[in-house]
């Protein structure tokens, strides 16, 4: 009797085993990943994890919340706001919050501290530009009202990325050591090396899947070998690198508005400096025909392909294929139409070297790139190889920002940018901006009536009329900031955002990113999953 009861024990206790190891939570996938953690390997390590100076600005904040988020299709959704409304004078938004929401010390988030996000940020002269707001204030708990001093339509899109920080626990090592709402909890931050988060089990929406996330900071030959070890999950990569074929990996890319293109100085050279004492204009780029003619000549496809490897798509504006972008902006490479552009215009090879010339005036310039870069090296080398056939000689010369920032205005730029904000193009054309020290517009470019309808944009009460504002800044039919119309910019290409991805692991949809890949990656962090 003792030794079947013993036998009986035995068999009981192996099923009890059994069912408990069956209704255990699987935390690895087929290959033996563990699927409550994510490593990830960026280049671009922030230098604060403050949204009043700048962190989350054109993403997402991760550790904090936002009132209102984008959907895949760049319209808006709500976050910490239940709903909002605008003025019939388009001065007032008021926005109604969620009565629910916690930060991760406990504490309630209310609206006064959205009131002291916007307020703190407007104040802290970083890269988020809230001059349009004259006040922000509070009445209850739950309301939040903004005052501006006209109507800005790109208001929710600045909304968007300001996350909202905690009045109480704000203080002057917030961005390193930060408390939010977000989808995510700060954990640590070695700085130079990692940042940790942790998924926020009190967070009001959907929790994410990825319990812990790691973040590694290595430029790209090093992310490459952290994947070849397979020490990260998910790795950045570029173009040159991307052929690599790696067990267990795929090569994962993502559309983007992160474009690259030559700048071109529009005034001629009469002497004239900038605010900062440095030259202004080219006797060569002032001449539209050579803007457009460079325009025409550029075959985008094949620098796509020949300069990075396929990944990359033709760019024909600072926003294409945002709902903002008008299509009328795209051109088709035209060899015989860029030299007839030339020729009519009194450009002619007149001693045969190859370059042509109009009153004493030989079609060559300068057009700089920052050194290391070597993506915009490639480019502006295929362009400047490009343009030989239509009698242009660019010399091409990599160099610093800081002299970048001196020789702009007077000298070529293969520049980037690429934004989610439709405001970037009011910077990058209005004549506010021109031969301003900030990069937008070093080209000089200036018109009245690309100024209207840029204002007319940023002024308009609907999302419908801004848009259509927008789209007649670039091209109304007659003119405008295309390369059709005035051509201050030559667009080029818009890079593809690489990543070595580890099977199994899902980065959901991606919007179309902006510029940056190491950011931009990390916008719907909380949808990735594992299968």
């Amino acid at each position: 009797m003792k030794t079947r009861l013993s036998v009986f024990t035995i068999i009981i206790s192996m099923l009890i085993c059994m069912f408990s190891a069956c209704s255990q939570p699987d935390t690895e996938n087929s290959t033996g990943k563990d699927t409550n953690s994510v490593v990830i390997a960026i280049s671009t390590e922030p230098t604060s994890l403050d949204p009043c100076l700048g962190w989350g600005h054109g993403a997402t904040p991760l550790v904090q919340s936002t009132l209102v988020e984008y959907k895949q299709d760049m319209s808006f959704t709500n976050d910490l706001a239940v709903d909002y409304s605008l003025s019939d004078d388009g001065l007032t938004w008021t926005f109604n919050i969620r009565d629910d929401v916690k930060f991760t010390d406990g504490k309630p988030l209310t609206a006064s501290d959205v009131v002291f996000t916007f307020n703190t940020a407007k104040t802290s002269q970083s890269s988020l530009d809230l001059t349009f707001m004259k006040s922000v204030e509070a009445p209850d708990d739950t309301t939040v009202i903004f005052t501006l001093n006209k109507p800005t339509s790109s208001f929710l899109n600045t909304v968007a990325s300001v996350g909202i920080v905690p009045e109480h626990a704000y203080g002057s090592d917030y961005g390193i050591n930060p408390i939010g709402s977000g989808p995510f909890k700060f954990v640590q931050w070695n700085q130079q090396e990692q940042i940790i988060l942790e998924s926020n089990e009190d967070y009001y929406r959907t929790v994410p899947a990825i319990k812990k996330v790691t973040i590694v900071f290595m430029d790209e030959d090093a992310s490459l070998a952290a994947v070849k070890a397979g020490k990260v999950d998910i790795a950045l990569t570029a173009a040159t690198l991307a052929t690599t074929n790696i067990s267990g990996y795929t090569v994962q890319s993502i559309s983007s508005v992160d474009n690259r293109g030559l700048t071109l100085p529009m005034l001629p050279d009469t002497g004239l400096l900038s605010d900062s004492g440095y030259a202004i204009g080219n006797n060569v780029t002032c001449n539209l025909e050579i803007r457009q003619a460079i325009a025409y000549a550029v075959d985008r496809d094949l620098i796509a392909d020949t300069a990075l490897n396929g990944f990359a798509d033709p760019c024909y504006s600072e926003n294409d294929g945002m709902p903002w972008n008008n299509p009328e902006v795209k051109i088709d490479t035209d060899v015989e139409y860029a030299k007839s552009l030339l020729s009519n215009a009194g450009w002619i090879d007149s001693d045969g070297d190859g370059i042509v010339e109009k009153d004493g005036v030989k079609a060559e310039f300068t057009c700089l790139y920052p050194s290391g870069d070597s993506v915009r090296q490639a480019v502006a080398l295929a362009v400047s190889q490009q343009v030989q056939d239509i009698g242009i000689n660019i010399t091409v010369e990599g160099t610093s920002w800081d002299d970048i920032a001196k020789r702009m205005f007077s000298c070529a730029v293969l520049m980037g940018w690429g934004s989610s904000n439709p405001y970037e193009s009011y910077c990058l054309y209005h004549s506010s901006y021109a031969m301003r020290d900030d990069y937008y517009n070093p080209e000089g470019y200036s018109s009245d009536i690309t100024d209207s309808y840029l204002e007319a944009a940023m002024e308009s009460l609907t999302v419908e009329d801004a848009y259509e504002n927008w789209r007649l800044a670039q091209w109304d039919g007659t003119t405008g900031t295309a390369m059709k119309g005035e051509c201050p910019w030559v667009w080029v290409i818009n890079m593809q955002h690489l990543y070595y991805v580890r099977d199994g692991l899902d980065i959901g949809q991606q919007q179309l990113h902006a510029h940056g890949a190491s950011m931009s990656l990390l916008q719907n962090l909380k949808d990735w999953s594992w299968n």
